[in-house]
């Protein structure tokens, strides 16, 4: 079973998770966002992108160690990045990410 993917379908179910390049920059730049995260084998331009956007923005990027086939089966969707817009459920993510070493904060 595998805590982080339950996690994020549970930020899905509760509203709290934005999935989409487009989407996930503008919640990003509008300052809805507490964490993006991608899949690790999002694009190198699509990651290069959402980098530049979170770094300015102050918002944390993780690349999780995981596909977007498996991400997209636990959300319910096709995602590759996603951005978690409440504070509680970004700071369960990156500790299940430390944690279980299923990710990298970029």
């Amino acid at each position: 079973m595998d805590k982080l993917l339950n996690f994020l379908g549970l930020c899905r179910r509760a509203g709290k998770l934005i999935t989409g390049f487009d989407a996930v920059e503008e919640t990003v730049l509008k300052g809805e966002s507490q964490l993006v995260v991608i899949a690790d084998d999002t694009s190198p331009n699509t990651e290069k992108k959402l980098s530049r956007t979170c770094e300015a923005n102050n918002v944390k990027l993780i690349k999780l160690d995981r596909s977007k086939d498996e991400i997209s089966v636990a959300v319910g969707r096709f995602a590759a990045t996603a951005s978690i817009t409440d504070k509680g459920f970004a700071q369960n993510i990156e500790r299940l990410t430390q944690n279980e070493t299923g990710g990298n904060i970029l």
